[in-house]
């Protein structure tokens, strides 16, 4: 018979397995760079130029030369075709491997800017420049169920913008930004099991936050220093959202009625458990220069900074059961990413983008997971635009590379190899 210290062992363990699999999906919402097709076919090399709508995410000061109203409508569907996992020894193993679903994400950008009297310009904004889909096959034997079967995080960004021309060659911007956001994320729980001396698999394990909110700011400033040379500098700030759900437990029978019974007597099968916790999204800094190379092509250069450190820990309040409460580290880093774009005017009103990405991630191998298995990357884009007199029409394509990431250091003792591409394509709709 079960005592009941061997059930507060139960719910000890499970509080450390729970928090252990909410924490990576929390922190891990990555940038989501591609908010407009003209900048993304120089593969977001556009801090210097920021010249349509989406100067409300590159460089807000790009609005403060634009003189015509205009609305700027677009999405980026993002194919995630093939992440694979291959384990390595002693844990899980060179026989563990899986696969995560195919899907295609689509997040996407409303822009609109209007002149006002003087030298300012507003803009208002939509966009999701955050996200993260992590979906695993076969949930049921993926060897790493209990750490993550599915992981969605999602953010919807509204702001507010002014541009200011100060003088023909100069402009500054800035912005208030509103951030929405939400996560949902299931697993397994696994528990030590007593009749059999070994681990059993006791819950299916699901989290789901409400939607809820916070507020940032962003400034930028644009020099178009003469026709054949620009530079820009943009700021965004970190967004603290704090967060308020529920975890929901559904009990999988062990076979064992004792230890069965056990597990229900400490946990809330069947209700939900509310959670609260709270996260800073990072704040993202950006450095452009745009050089004209002949009447008809230029040249971008970006350096990107974005203060993932920001992810240090997370602590989870189990509002209901304090005793769960958890302060876990992640130790996130700071990091930078190149961009570097190409454009040509092959003929009036059409031109041709080419651009190259290195990104470089902010994960130590400690925190490599299942959860968000990240690597550094490197993407290739190519893009084609067409002004017309009244519409405009963009269009890139981007094939991003993860390099191939093996951890053996990881904190949960899953350790193994991950492999991941992605193809992006983006459209966008100037009216």
């Amino acid at each position: 018979m079960l005592r009941c210290g061997s059930c507060c062992i139960i719910a000890a363990t499970l509080a450390v397995l729970l928090v252990g699999a909410a924490i990576p999906a929390q922190a891990a919402g990555f940038g989501i760079f591609e908010q407009g097709a003209k900048g993304m076919g120089t593969a977001g090399a556009f801090t210097a130029q920021a010249d349509d709508g989406s100067a409300l995410f590159h460089n807000v000061a790009g609005i403060a030369f634009q003189k015509d109203s205009s609305w700027t409508v677009g999405t980026t569907l993002i194919s995630l075709g093939n992440s694979d996992f291959k384990g390595v020894a002693p844990f899980p193993g060179p026989t563990a491997t899986g696969e995560q679903k195919s899907q295609v994400l689509f997040p996407s950008h409303v822009y609109y800017i209007r002149p006002l009297s003087g030298d300012w310009t507003l803009g208002l904004g939509f966009n999701n420049p955050f996200g993260l889909v992590t979906e695993w096959d076969k949930p049921d034997t993926w060897p790493g169920r209990f750490l993550s079967t599915k992981a969605d995080l999602t953010t919807y960004d509204l702001s507010a913008n002014l541009g200011w021309q100060i003088n023909p060659q100069f402009g500054v911007g800035f912005g208030v930004i509103g951030r929405f956001a939400e996560v949902t994320l299931e697993r397994r729980a696994a528990l030590p099991n007593p009749f059999i001396l070994a681990p059993s698999e006791v819950a299916k394990v699901s989290l789901e936050s409400d939607l809820d909110s916070g507020l940032g700011w962003t400034v930028g400033i644009l020099h178009k220093y003469n026709n054949s040379f620009s530079w820009g500098l943009s700021y965004r700030s970190k967004v603290e959202v704090d967060f308020g759900g529920d975890a929901r437990f559904t009990q999988v029978s062990t076979g064992f009625p004792q230890f069965d019974g056990a597990v229900a007597a400490v946990l809330p099968f069947g209700s939900p458990t509310p959670i609260q916790t709270s996260v800073e999204f990072p704040d993202m800094a950006s450095l452009g220069f745009s050089f004209a190379l002949s009447p008809s092509s230029h040249l971008n250069v970006d350096v990107n900074w974005t203060g993932w450190s920001t992810f240090d820990e997370v602590v989870i309040d189990f509002t209901d059961r304090p005793d769960l409460n958890q302060q876990l580290p992640e130790n996130w880093e700071d990091v930078y990413n190149y961009r570097i774009g190409f454009a040509w005017n092959s003929s009036p009103g059409n031109e041709w983008r080419v651009g190259f990405v290195y990104d470089e991630t902010p994960q130590p191998d400690e925190t490599v997971s299942p959860l968000l298995p990240d690597a550094n990357r490197q993407g290739y884009t190519l893009g084609w635009g067409h002004q017309g007199p009244r519409l405009s029409f963009d269009a890139a394509l981007m094939y991003l590379v993860f390099d191939k990431r093996t951890t053996t250091t990881n904190v949960n003792n899953f350790n193994g190899t991950y492999e991941t591409d992605a193809i992006l394509l983006g459209l966008t709709l100037g009216l």
